[in-house]
């Protein structure tokens, strides 16, 4: 059985790119999203209306369903930006370069926070004692129950379904933007310029082609695809049988393997996702292209041990009613395996 550097090496035929897969990917990716932006805009409603005879409810439908679309298309190509960002595909390409820098201001997901941010939560992902940059805080039961009140809501508020639910503006406007700004305007000027510019774009929206216009382009897109990629964050190292270590017994490979979960989704919803459900195959090795990830884990038996999660409502629930790393159990629990009198507040 093949474990630590060896099952990485293991790994090495996967993280090579197929360059011309990542142009495809990319290319394409791109303009079903341009193409279903330009759905949810009136112009081609009009277009339709002018040649054909349709009921004026089928508009609206027609534009409801390119919005959720388009939702899912700013999902897709999240995730293909994020491999970019890992240097796994399109690396020195100047063109790749644009589009994905574009795109990442587009996001509100300033491209040079976004990288730093996410390469530490790859570097110390699973350690139970260090800097929550990146990731979802972990606090275990003794320094949960010890905390001040103050502390105990920040990190509650943190982990709720509520600030998962309003990603677009808790993780998104104010994480990556407003709180990098604040915590160093120099280095990250770069983050108030994105707010500014996406701000500058929902009023021109809303100002020349009317509210409806600017939840279907705009808001609705980016609250549906901010909400689910936080919820995927979240699941994909909070679920039933993560295995959190101390730093001092903390291994990148176990890391992997008992951190990070394999997401079962069905083939429509893995291409939405590009594959981000295979995320122990991912944190063992970040320079596999994302296209290349399901190969990588049929072709390597310890892999197919992953621990597993889906998007059913009840494995939803049980990632959101963990809380806690209780060390004496080894696992993850929630509110209710905790003692009464520790004066937690239900949440």
């Amino acid at each position: 059985m093949l474990t630590g550097k060896e099952l990485i090496l293991a790994t090495k035929p996967f993280a090579k790119e197929i360059r011309w897969k990542s142009w495809y990917v990319t290319i394409t990716s791109f303009i079903l999203l341009v193409g279903s932006i330009y759905c949810t805009m009136p112009l081609m409603w009009d277009y339709f209306k002018a040649h054909y005879a349709m009921p004026p409810s089928a508009g609206i439908i027609f534009r409801i369903i390119a919005s959720v679309f388009t939702a899912m298309m700013l999902s897709r190509f999240f995730i293909i930006f994020h491999d970019y960002q890992h240097h796994t595909i399109l690396r020195k390409a100047p063109l790749a370069n644009v589009i994905f820098t574009l795109f990442g201001i587009y996001m509100i997901t300033p491209p040079n926070i976004w990288k730093r941010s996410h390469d530490h939560h790859h570097n110390h992902n699973a350690k139970l004692f260090s800097a929550s940059i990146g990731s979802f805080p972990i606090m275990t039961r003794q320094k949960f129950m010890e905390a001040s009140k103050n502390e105990k809501m920040v990190y509650l508020a943190i982990r709720h379904p509520i600030n998962m639910f309003f990603a677009y503006f808790t993780t998104f406007m104010f994480g990556m933007c407003i709180q990098s700004f604040l915590s160093s305007f120099r280095r990250h000027w770069d983050s108030l310029v994105v707010l500014i510019v996406h701000v500058a774009v929902a009023v021109y929206l809303f100002i020349h082609f009317g509210w409806l216009t600017w939840f279907l382009t705009f808001f609705l897109p980016f609250f549906l695809s901010q909400m689910l990629g936080s919820y995927l964050f979240y699941a994909q190292h909070n679920f039933p049988g993560v295995v959190f270590r101390k730093n001092v017994e903390w291994s990148y490979t176990n890391a992997a393997l008992e951190s990070s979960s394999y997401m079962k989704l069905n083939p429509f919803m893995e291409w939405v996702t590009a594959n981000i459900g295979y995320h122990h195959v991912h944190h063992l090795n970040s320079k596999i292209p994302f296209y290349r990830l399901p190969e990588a884990m049929a072709a390597i038996p310890e892999l197919q041990q992953a621990k597993v999660t889906t998007l059913k409502p009840h494995d939803i629930a049980a990632c959101l009613r963990l809380k806690v790393w209780d060390a004496d159990q080894n696992r993850m629990i929630g509110f209710d395996e905790m003692d009464q009198s520790s004066g937690l507040v239900n949440g």
